[in-house]
């Protein structure tokens, strides 16, 4: 990763991230336990429609630029990410029928519940992004790699409708590289911004004592 000279940011103490993971991992069980009669009947459904794998894992780039396969129902066809970009739009004609409710309800996230169980991700952080997009990124747009990625962020919700709006691009993939890539990654700095200032203004300066916030620098490379 190249380096950002006099660009400082601010880690969360241990003790905040113990406790953000003991959230996420408390929440993720109680979660998986409570919905899984409603994953096997989403399961059923997917499995039913063509006969193929329940599930869809794809490469995405976590925490620190570290790669890990996120999990979701199965709402393409089989091999769909060899019939055409990593993108879809209205009516794209790779999704299934149950897979169009799927993702309209965001169903098709719920097993990323166990993702956040393994420490791949959080409940909310940055929507982590597929390899070839990532390697799009500036220096300064791979500081939102310092967070762990998330089931859903600011950029989730203000996308929500990204099928609809990639429906008239003439060129699906250049236009969300373009315009909404940009605004996405723009959302997710806030949020990590806010996030590790939240935590800075919370603890006393760097060496004033145990458990201060860690300050370093973007120079420093993320291994």
């Amino acid at each position: 990763m190249k380096s950002v000279p006099n660009i400082a940011k601010h880690t969360p103490s241990v003790f905040h991230d113990t406790a953000k993971r003991v959230f996420d991992v408390v929440c993720a069980a109680i979660g998986l336990l409570v919905l899984s009669p409603l994953g096997l009947v989403l399961a059923l459904g997917v499995k039913l429609a063509d006969g193929g794998p329940i599930f869809y894992r794809q490469t995405r780039i976590g925490q620190f630029g570290r790669p890990f396969r996120i999990w979701k129902f199965r709402s393409m066809v089989i091999n769909a990410d060899k019939l055409g970009v990593p993108l879809t739009r209205d009516q794209d004609p790779r999704i299934t029928r149950i897979g169009r409710f799927l993702r309209k309800t965001k169903l098709d996230e719920l097993p990323q519940l166990w993702n956040v169980l393994v420490g791949d991700m959080s409940l909310v952080g940055p929507r982590p992004e597929v390899p070839r997009y990532v390697e799009l990124y500036t220096p300064e747009q791979r500081e939102v790699l310092n967070s762990k990625p998330g089931i859903t962020d600011l950029a989730t919700m203000m996308f929500r409708d990204e099928e609809a709006l990639l429906q008239g691009a003439t060129d699906v993939e250049q236009f969300y590289i373009q315009h909404c890539l940009p605004k996405k990654i723009e959302l997710n700095l806030k949020y990590v911004r806010t996030y590790l200032l939240l935590f800075a203004a919370m603890q006393p300066r760097e060496g004033a004592g145990r458990g201060g916030a860690n300050l370093r620098y973007w120079g420093e490379a993320a291994d």
